[in-house]
């Protein structure tokens, strides 16, 4: 690169893009790659404390810092994701679709670790909204060796895809709400506003729900009435306590289902229980559901929607991030709970 007086750089072609920072108002490109100068662009290149400039003439070993981002994005993402254009050297990856965010960690910690290449994700198994960011990368200097780049893609490669977000399925659900109280009508049924909210948010159908006294028969007549409609997940909801007349487990394992786990490291939710009936996912869920605004069933459900069959692992590892601070203003999922 050459270096030359502001003053004396009109005509030339910015190598780079240039930041413009105006505190509290603005921070954003002043100046994009490519521009030509012009006599009156000076004073406010001098502004953003320019006072000289780089005329850059790249070699064919040498990347510009936008067309590495452009090779990384590609490198490191399935080809279903999307990417911002670069600015200042910086490119967005971008998901065109709601689902689970998965990442190949440590692929990704050793991409991190190539000199000066950086790559930051969300956490693993977020849930994404359609058009959310998951992940940004860009070079540190202005131009990195192009061999570094190409080293990066034979590694991406064998890792491939180390970023990438399964679209959730649309299920057919069915409910079992449990509990005398609720099927006598002694107090209101809130799986409405609580649990069923959720399930219809996220693109599911509620096929039927069904009231039971806490009955093992009834329970289990119900799950099988639900399967025999064709549900692809069942939840059962208002039992799963240390009491001994709630028998919610008892009426799962009589329908024919297969206890995966029982318990979660996980507050609110400790008594989460999921099963497995012929391939249904069958998911108890404890008492605490229609009173937290977040809660286990919140860090189950878009991985349930995924395909994702959860292992006794799984539950473990939520124990790590896996208590609620009850925020009197809920950023769920921008927080700790579950990452």
């Amino acid at each position: 690169m050459k270096k030359i007086r502001v003053e004396d750089a009109i005509g030339t072609v910015l190598a780079h893009d240039m930041t413009r920072i105006i505190r509290g108002k603005f921070k954003g490109i002043g100046f994009k790659k490519g521009h030509v100068v012009k006599k009156e662009d000076i004073p406010e290149l001098l502004k953003i404390g320019k006072q000289y400039l780089f005329v850059l003439d790249l070699g064919k070993d040498q990347l510009h810092e936008n067309d590495a981002a452009q090779r990384i994005s590609k490198a490191i993402s399935d080809p279903a994701l999307e990417f911002s254009e670069p600015r200042e050297g910086k490119i967005n990856i971008i998901t065109p679709h709601a689902g689970l965010l998965n990442i190949n960690v440590d692929a990704l910690l050793k991409v991190n670790k190539m000199e000066s290449i950086i790559v930051a994700t969300l956490k693993n198994t977020f849930p994404c909204k359609k058009g959310e960011i998951i992940a940004a990368t860009r070079i540190i200097p202005l131009t990195i060796p192009t061999k570094n780049i190409k080293a990066l893609e034979v590694l991406a490669k064998k890792a491939a895809p180390i970023l990438s977000v399964t679209p959730y399925k649309s299920l057919k659900v069915g409910a079992v709400v449990t509990g005398s109280e609720v099927y006598n009508g002694l107090i209101t049924d809130d799986f409405g506003p609580s649990v069923g909210q959720k399930i219809t948010q996220a693109g599911c159908t509620l096929i039927k729900k069904i009231l039971v006294p806490d009955d093992v028969t009834a329970i289990s007549n119900a799950i099988m009435e639900l399967k025999n409609l064709g549900c692809e997940m069942i939840i059962t909801t208002g039992g799963l306590s240390v009491d001994p007349d709630d028998v919610t487990r008892q009426g799962v394992i009589t329908a024919g289902a297969d206890v995966t786990f029982y318990g979660s490291p996980v507050l609110p939710g400790a008594m989460l229980m999921i099963s497995q009936l012929d391939n249904i996912p069958v998911i108890s869920l404890p008492a605490c559901v229609f009173y937290y605004k977040q809660t286990v069933f919140d860090l189950v459900l878009p991985r349930v929607l995924a395909g994702e069959k959860i292992t006794k692992d799984d539950i473990a590892a939520m124990g790590h991030g896996g208590l609620c601070m009850n925020c009197q203003v809920c950023h769920y999922p921008v927080c700790s709970f579950g990452r």
